[in-house]
């Protein structure tokens, strides 16, 4: 039950009430008396205003009564005084209107009544210098009615006016007690949303701080100054790791209005994979270093760990050495992270810090520190329930101060005596350093590690959407956790998972960056171009830099001891998906994928691979995503990243609608070997036919493919449409042949060859439909290689709708012009590059 209000406080409210809802009262009456000539009590004060205006604005004595008999804003003896006055010197004002004076004097009457008394008021106020408090029975002194009982009235009066003075006294302190905590909430908000968004403030408040906006923490933090650098460290190894960096990182550069600095242990796999991403995602002021995971194996590699992060669960241990000496604070963050707010506001709470607490850490939210999940559960020593260790705030310049090294190494090896091995990986070891030395830590609010994990007490971390800072998946469920809330988390967490990329690659307006040359080189060649050029767009394209995630599946290869190893290289959209089992089930070697995705097309992706049973049998093929950007279909350029990272000495260049004949990665081996492509300029040709049907039953042999070429179950490629693409084949003499023969190069020659892997990269200009391939084999011809066709091999395309580019080509004739002109181009490049060799493919062209 809520205390009761004094009388003075209820008042007030009151009268300021009435202030808003009648324009007749609205006059300021909050000021304090320091702002006043006259230093009456706050009940004399309002006495005397609302008499001024009853005198100036009231109609009648019924209105004078109704506005004073509430009490509005007045105590007792206050509220009767200015009854009677006020009641009395309106019957006069409004008896001479009644008599119908004339309108003059009524006005005159009007106007110098409230002055005078406003004087009188003014001069009767003080004795002898000293403030006193009125009535209205003290402004007629020589009245009858001025007796000895009426000064004893006015000293007693006087009394309760100095009591309601210190009563008014101790509210205001109150007062401004209370509106240090509750409402510095609300001013905290305010003052963030302008600090941390747009940097500017009109009060000291939005300068000096943020606050929290849970109702958990009071108090302000000070704001992070605009262009200060927020540095993250996170610990990564392997590629599902890798994978879930990326979410967190979105989830980051979401929120964030700082430059950030990541600084990733990572192992080779993942220093791979993340620096090519954050290479091709080019985003401002975002700086990434590595460190060699593998080379601090030693450091921890002698606590065994029973926990799913293996050795490098241990490895935020040894940061105050890993990271650089004049780094002096960090974030350390796991990969199962998800930010759903600045990352400034966490970097904020190192200011609140004191005396030796160098780590940031929120309590574990579950009961496993308690020792009572089961039957002779015995858990790691921990102060409380223990502190989970998914978000650290680390001061590394102090840990290195105090020996953290030598701290955690002698806990651990105390400890390990008797508990034999980590269950938590470095959590148990930073508990058990805390509970001997509880004065390292500061204990952060729960919402900057809500962890939902099953049975954990999360749900008291939040009472409201806007209080969730940050979300831990610390279950090896992951998603499918029980929570209460998970529905809600589990969205959020897609959220991020799907988000375009390419969106946060916005600039830190008002904040220097460093100067990034591969940025500078792009800016150049963009500004060479000619934006009014019909062909613009296709120019572009040759530039744009596409966001690329290599490696985005788990991947396991072991080069063959004889090196004759061969690997299919392909590319493909989201809508060729349903022929990566089929490519499986033909190619048992290794296959190098280059897929053009959006983001969340890459997770439907990742949820049909998973849900296959023949792709998730096959380590040995590398699924590489390329973002979507730009309006073409970058072919050639998901080629070169296919090719680039092939891991065998020879790969065979194919297109995801052809199936392999069954048996071709062997024969392809053998072949290498025959033809002796390790010392030799050669492509050996794999000739290609096509089926109309949907339903093929696949030819096992060369002798069954020919016979349904005979019944048109079969076609040589494209001998309806595009002929000259693969008429120097000479299918006639393969139908008979029996070893390896060799053709010329002919114009708009385009075969499906197998290569040594130093071969050159495909030409970038050509996007979408056209030319891409055929450019490709000009320039293996202009570098001199051999063209050999393979007697008993071959591949078939299946069928399918038509493409979107090649559509575009066929109905736009702009298109065809800027292909036509980009071929020009390409021919006079050969020219240049390969001198009078490169002449007859003009001469070709100009025949063909």
């Amino acid at each position: 039950m809520r205390s009761p209000i004094p009388v003075n406080v209820r008042s007030e409210t009151r009268a300021r009430r009435d202030r808003q809802q009648d324009p007749r009262l609205a006059v300021n009456l909050s000021r304090s008396s320091k702002a006043n000539v006259f230093t009456f009590s706050p009940g004399t004060l309002l006495c005397n205003r609302y008499l001024l205006f009853a005198f100036s604005s009231a109609r009648s004595a019924t209105e004078i009564r109704n506005y004073y008999e509430g009490g509005r804003g007045l105590h007792a003896p206050d509220r009767e005084t200015a009854l009677a006055l006020g009641i009395a010197t309106s019957e006069r004002m409004l008896g001479i209107c009644r008599g119908r004076r004339k309108f003059l004097a009524a006005s005159l009457t009007l106007l110098c009544i409230p002055a005078i008394t406003w004087l009188y008021l003014f001069a009767g106020s003080f004795e002898d210098g000293k403030p006193v408090s009125l009535s209205p029975l003290e402004s007629q002194p020589h009245s009858p009615r001025y007796t000895a009982s009426s000064q004893r009235e006015r000293e007693s009066l006087e009394v309760r006016v100095r009591e309601v003075e210190e009563e008014n006294r101790a509210l205001r302190r109150q007062l401004s007690l209370a509106q240090g905590r509750a409402p510095a909430h609300r001013r905290g908000n305010h003052s963030k949303t302008y600090s941390m968004e747009e940097g500017t403030g009109d009060s000291e408040n939005l300068r000096a701080g943020i606050v929290a906006g849970n109702s958990s923490e009071c108090g302000q933090q000070p704001v992070v100054e605009k262009c200060e650098t927020i540095h993250v460290a996170i610990v990564c190894a392997g590629y599902n790791a890798s994978r879930d960096v990326v979410t967190l990182v979105k989830s980051v550069l979401f929120h964030r209005r700082n430059p950030l600095h990541f600084h990733l242990i990572a192992d080779s796999i993942a220093e791979q994979i993340l620096a090519t991403l954050f290479q091709t995602w080019m985003v401002p002021a975002v700086r990434v270093d590595f460190y060699n995971a593998d080379e601090l194996k030693s450091e921890v590699s002698w606590i065994p760990n029973k926990h799913y992060s293996g050795i490098y669960g241990l490895m935020k241990l040894v940061l105050t050495k890993t990271l650089p000496p004049n780094l002096e604070r960090v974030i350390v963050l796991d990969t199962d992270i998800t930010f759903a707010t600045d990352i400034a506001e966490l970097w904020a709470v190192f200011h609140k810090f004191k005396g030796q607490q160098v780590l940031g850490l929120v309590e574990n939210q579950s009961d496993w520190y308690l020792g009572n999940l089961w039957k002779n559960h015995r858990p790691w020593p921990a102060l409380g329930r223990g502190y989970n260790t998914g978000v650290i705030l680390l001061l590394l310049d102090k840990l290195r101060k105090m020996k953290w090294e030598q701290m955690w190494r002698l806990t651990a090896e105390r400890e390990l005596m008797g508990m034999l091995s980590t269950s938590l990986a470095d959590q148990d070891i930073f508990n058990a350093v805390i509970k001997q030395n509880p004065f390292l830590v500061h204990k952060l609010p729960c919402f900057w590690n809500v962890q939902l994990s099953d049975h954990t007490r999360s749900e008291q971390c939040y009472r409201d959407v806007s209080d969730l800072k940050v979300i831990h998946w610390n279950s090896p469920k992951k998603l499918r956790v029980k929570n209460k809330h998970v529905e809600f988390f589990r969205n959020l967490y897609l959220t991020f998972l799907e988000y375009d990329g390419n969106l946060l690659r916005r600039e830190l307006f008002g904040c220097p960056s460093e100067a990034d040359v591969n940025s500078e080189n792009l800016q150049k060649q963009l500004s060479e171009l000619d934006e009014d050029d019909l062909c613009y767009e296709f120019r572009r394209e040759r530039f744009t830099v596409h966001r690329t995630h290599l490696y985005f599946l788990h991947y396991e290869y072991e080069p063959a001891s004889d090196h004759t190893d061969v690997t299919l290289v392909a590319q493909l959209s989201m809508d060729r998906l349903q022929m990566l089992e089929a490519i499986c089930k033909h190619w048992e070697g290794p296959i190098s994928l280059a897929l053009y995705l959006s983001d969340a097309e890459a997770q439907q992706f990742l949820r049909y691979a998973q849900g296959s049973e023949v792709l998730m049998s096959r380590h040995n093929v590398a699924y590489h995503i390329v973002y979507k950007e730009g309006q073409f279909y970058p072919v050639n350029l998901l080629r070169n990243v296919a090719m680039k990272h092939v891991g065998t000495p020879y790969m065979f260049l194919s297109d995801i609608d052809f199936l392999p004949m069954y048996g071709l990665y062997e024969y392809l081996r053998k072949s290498v070997i025959q033809l002796d492509l390790a010392n030799t300029k050669k492509a050996m040709i794999v000739p290609a036919f096509e089926t109309l049907r949907y339903r093929l039953s696949f030819p096992k042999s060369k002798a069954e493919l020919l016979s349904m070429l005979d019944m048109g179950t079969l076609f040589t490629f494209r001998y309806h449409v595009w002929t000259k693409g693969h008429a120097p084949t000479n299918f006639a003499k393969w139908r008979t042949a029996t070893t390896p023969y060799r053709v010329e190069w002919e114009a708009d020659f385009e075969p499906y060859v197998v290569v040594r892997r130093d071969c050159p990269e495909y030409d970038r200009r050509f996007v979408g439909f056209g030319w891409n391939k055929v450019a490709h084999i000009m320039e293996l011809d202009a570098q001199e290689y051999e063209f050999i066709v393979l007697p008993n091999a071959y591949m078939i395309h299946m069928p399918h709708a038509p493409s979107f580019d090649i559509t575009k080509f066929r109905s736009n004739k702009q298109y065809r012009i800027c292909l036509k002109t980009l071929k020009e181009e390409f021919q006079q490049d050969m020219s240049r590059r390969y001198g009078f060799a490169a002449l007859k493919y003009l001469t070709a062209e100009n025949n063909s």
